[in-house]
């Protein structure tokens, strides 16, 4: 299965839209996981548009009619993914976006915690799980860049990949 992991989106408040080339890989994955901070219901609406199947939570920034929830799960390719957004203090980032992990584990497949906003790109272990941040998919400020991360996951194996403008 492969997955498209991005986020930290923040249309408009920083950035006007969303790449074409981040639409090229929404429609080209089996399913999108976005990580928060769309800004606006706008920006939902369009990820929704062009992802074919969506796990999405809600970030700092997002209004709360955006009906989003803290943190989600998705089973795919036997691996259990746990999605939040990472909200809070950076000292303390890694250790809270595992202890989200930890609590939507799996116990029968291998988990992996995604989160942002940091909008720095990230593929490390910690306190026992792998975790992932895809950075900003539309270089919003602070991020270096534009990026993106695309997961393939079978048979509880996960590879990733990061694509950066």
């Amino acid at each position: 299965m492969r997955l498209l992991v991005m986020g930290d989106t923040h249309v408009p408040s920083r950035e006007p839209a969303i790449p074409d080339w981040v639409v090229d890989e929404m429609r080209a994955a089996d399913h999108v996981i976005h990580t928060g901070d769309f800004d606006s219901a706008d920006a939902l609406a369009t990820v929704r548009e062009y992802a074919p199947a969506l796990t999405a939570v809600r970030g700092n920034i997002d209004p709360r009619t955006l009906e989003l929830p803290e943190a989600a799960t998705l089973d795919a390719g036997g691996v259990r993914f746990v999605v939040t957004h990472g909200t809070g203090d950076l000292a303390t980032y890694d250790d809270r976006v595992a202890r989200v992990t930890a609590d939507h584990a799996a116990d029968d497949r291998p988990t992996v915690g995604i989160a942002g906003h940091t909008h720095r790109r990230r593929d490390d272990d910690h306190d026992g799980y792998r975790l992932l941040n895809p950075g900003s998919a539309t270089g919003a400020d602070p991020a270096p860049d534009a990026s993106v991360m695309v997961a393939e996951a079978a048979g509880g194996d996960v590879t990733v990949e990061s694509l950066v403008r």
